[in-house]
């Protein structure tokens, strides 16, 4: 259960909003399903409209306007309690439960010996989200005109809200991990402009999957822009040399402004001093760095174009791939209270499903979800001081796959994903092991989507493998038997094919002629031949 608090001035006109259509005409039959008692004695849960609205702004008021209490910031107190979309409904009797133990918990109520403040919970239908929820508005003066302390209120929001959930069995929000919001502002600029997803998600995607693919800083930067992001430096006090963060915007459209993000307003685990802690440093790279930096904010070109511009080889499929593998055989013996290293295997993963995502889909789809819910596991409320996890790195896979931009062999295609979604199955377990069903729900239905769209989109991104012969057998093991080259064609041909691209040769002459001969021979013994 998530509680989202805010606090204004103007107790009529959130009233009137609540009790209304709503932005987007969500808001269906809004009514109270708590309160503080004098107000339940008045109003009961018909619906809501402007006239009742006003007369329980009016009540809630009564204490502030009669004692003329001033609060800092205004004396309206609102506070939303969301659950996931995938938590369901709950009836109005168990929100009017939680409610009223949340009030308690918040001290609004005479429970903890003060006077007791006014209070509403109004509820009016799912969000657009899906997500069942209840709204509390209050005054922050006490009917004795003292005020509510509002002192740590998110805080102490939170911990009720962790309460309420293991007493009304509630999907527990995770106390080890969280992922960055978004404001409904951001929301409504991606539904002006026609986008699939906030630019909070496509950035740090984008994000996660450049430092992933990077072996240093500067290679970093230079990805970020190749990625079509602008980049900017966040300098140190006084120096042009001492880059200290960093923010990145997507490009404006015609007449819109750019909207700046920091690394960590993106994710927890997008902060720079959390990206070079898994880069090599010397005093070489961190001069290299600074000028990427200094090119990037003057909007010049790189100064020295690095990996970022090379195509990897063949090999490198079969290489990265079994990486991936030897990172997940680690997670098989890695303590699930390890939080930091299963942190670092969720980056990768994540970053790798990214890349993947930019390969094949043309907007965000099934595999940018299957990122960002892997990225939710890489994002930790608190870092631990000590040194990183060694653990086998997944980052070359994703390098491999944000490089490859022409067709590669299909049994490689295919050895890469099934790898990462093992991985990502790994995570999923150790979520399931911890109890963490939201993680798991999550990450079961979106590697699930993303694995079918690899596997529709495998036919056209990939080259089939040419299917193993005898004579490339003889040639391969001049040495073996009959019998072992007849029990090694089986196998070869089980396997669907090698994970390394066929070696492409053009037959001679003669075994063109060869091959056409026996294909017309052929066809006159299967063809019947016309009566007359």
């Amino acid at each position: 259960m998530i509680p989202n608090i805010t606090q204004g001035d103007r107790m009529a006109g959130l009233m009137i909003y609540l009790a209304g259509p709503g932005r987007a005409n969500e808001h269906e039959e809004p009514h109270l399903v708590a309160g503080d008692s004098a107000l339940m004695a008045w109003h009961d849960d018909n619906e809501l409209n402007r006239d009742a609205a006003l007369d329980i702004a009016n009540a809630l008021d009564r204490a502030k306007q009669f004692f003329e209490t001033e609060v800092d910031g205004g004396h309206v107190f609102h506070c939303s309690l969301s659950l996931a979309a995938e938590e369901g409904q709950l009836s109005d009797e168990r929100w009017r439960a939680i409610a009223d133990d949340f009030m308690k918990e918040m001290d609004f109520t005479e429970d903890g010996g003060k006077a007791p403040a006014r209070w509403v919970a109004v509820r009016h239908g799912l969000s657009k989200n899906g997500n069942d929820h209840i709204h509390i508005v209050a005054s922050m003066v006490r009917d004795d005109g003292t005020k509510w302390n509002a002192w740590k209120s998110k805080y102490k929001a939170q911990q009720a809200a962790r309460t309420l959930e293991k007493k009304y069995g509630l999907n527990a929000l995770g106390t080890i991990r969280a992922e960055r919001g978004f404001t409904p502002a951001e929301q409504s600029r991606a539904i002006r402009q026609g986008l699939p997803e906030v630019e909070r998600h496509s950035l740090a995607r984008k994000v996660r999957v450049c430092a992933a693919a990077s072996t240093d800083e500067a290679e970093f930067v230079r990805r970020a822009r190749q990625e079509g992001m602008l980049v900017r430096p966040r300098y140190a006090a006084g120096r042009s040399d001492v880059v200290t963060g960093y923010s990145v915007a997507e490009r404006p459209q015609k007449g819109e402004r750019a909207v700046w993000f920091g690394g960590n307003s993106l994710g927890r685990d997008l902060a720079l001093p959390k990206l070079r802690s898994a880069w090599e440093s010397t005093p070489e790279s961190a001069t290299a760095a600074v000028a990427e930096w200094n090119a990037a904010a003057r909007n010049r070109r790189p100064v020295r174009p690095g990996r970022e511009t090379l195509q990897p080889s063949a090999e490198l499929w079969s290489k990265y791939a079994n990486d991936v593998s030897s990172l997940r055989e680690k997670l098989a013996s890695t303590p699930h209270d390890d939080h930091v290293a299963w942190a670092q295997a969720a980056r990768e993963t994540s970053a790798a499903f990214g890349a993947w995502s930019k390969r094949i889909e043309p907007t965000p789809g099934p595999l940018a979800d299957a990122a960002r819910e892997l990225a939710k596991s890489a994002q930790l409320r608190r870092y631990p001081a000590r040194p990183a996890v060694s653990l086998p790195s997944a980052r070359g896979a994703t390098m491999i796959i944000l490089a490859a931009m022409s067709k590669s062999d299909r049994a490689a295609y295919a050895l890469m994903f099934r790898q990462l979604a093992q991985t990502a199955r790994a995570i999923h377990d150790m979520h399931k092991a911890t109890d963490d069903l939201r993680r798991v729900r999550g990450l079961s239905a979106a590697v699930q989507a993303a694995s079918k769209a690899v596997e529709a989109s495998a036919t056209a991104h990939t080259l089939r493998a040419q299917p193993m012969s005898m004579e490339t057998l003889r040639q391969q093991h001049p040495e073996a038997s009959e019998e072992t080259l007849k029990a090694r064609l089986l196998v070869e041909r089980s396997r669907g094919g090698s994970p390394l691209p066929p070696v492409l040769t053009r037959p001679d002459q003669a075994q063109l002629q060869e091959a056409q001969s026996r294909t017309e021979e052929t066809h006159r013994q299967n063809s019947p031949g016309i009566e007359r």
